[in-house]
């Protein structure tokens, strides 16, 4: 098993190329198969529950750069505060004031990406287009001193239709290349997984997140 993880993790990288980050997604995988990864020099782990998350933390090498993957409960920020390196699923300023709160506590500025709605489908979540655009114009931001907006993320619907994953990765890719010249922190366009990362990168996503292609299928 060990072999594979690290051979995955190097033909991955091998196709996403240098500018890309790849966020490996460890959820509900052991903590000895994120060391495999560790140990082939890949520090970029990706989680979706914060529970899970801050255990593996309590455990693992600190230089591991965690980020929260999913949807994000405002009762559970307190948790991930204190070492969370990027947030990125905001898309209600609720959350974001949360998170603002939670790391002025813990000395820290936590970086975040806004989660824009891409796909058809009911059970993803996000804004729309003009919603994101509403709430970078909003007030209240200006009183967060303790996030930073690095960018978008979306996620395309569960297809094998590419033509419909590249329709809903350019809706992501034109606004986010219209925000970037508005906002100087904007680095960050979040999109691609496992099935369909080559399609986000030709759309100029420069973080992808990828999970069974790296560990094999999750256990649930």
């Amino acid at each position: 098993m060990s072999v594979k993880i690290a051979q995955n993790l190097e033909e991955i990288k091998s196709q996403v190329g240098p500018n890309v980050t790849l966020v490996a997604v460890s959820k509900t995988k052991p903590e000895s198969d994120i060391m495999e990864a560790y140990n082939a020099g890949h520090r970029v782990f990706g989680e979706n529950k914060i529970q899970e998350m801050a255990d593996k933390y309590e455990s693992l090498p600190k230089d591991i750069e965690w980020h929260m993957i999913g949807h994000v409960q405002s009762n559970k920020v307190k948790y991930m505060a204190p070492f969370v390196t990027l947030v990125h699923a905001v898309h209600k300023m609720k959350l974001l004031k949360e998170i603002n709160k939670r790391a002025k506590q813990n000395n820290r500025v936590i970086d975040c990406l806004l989660q824009v709605k891409i796909a058809d489908e009911d059970s993803k979540y996000g804004m729309s287009v003009n919603e994101t655009e509403a709430f970078l114009k909003d007030e209240r931001l200006n009183n967060f001193e303790n996030v930073r907006i690095k960018g978008l993320m979306g996620m395309a619907t569960f297809t094998d239709d590419e033509e419909q994953l590249k329709h809903e990765f350019s809706i992501l890719q034109n606004l986010y290349h219209k925000l970037e010249k508005e906002y100087s922190e904007f680095d960050t366009l979040s999109m691609g997984m496992s099935g369909d990362y080559e399609v986000a990168i030709a759309h100029d996503s420069n973080m992808v997140r990828v999970g069974s292609s790296i560990f094999g299928e999750r256990n649930y």
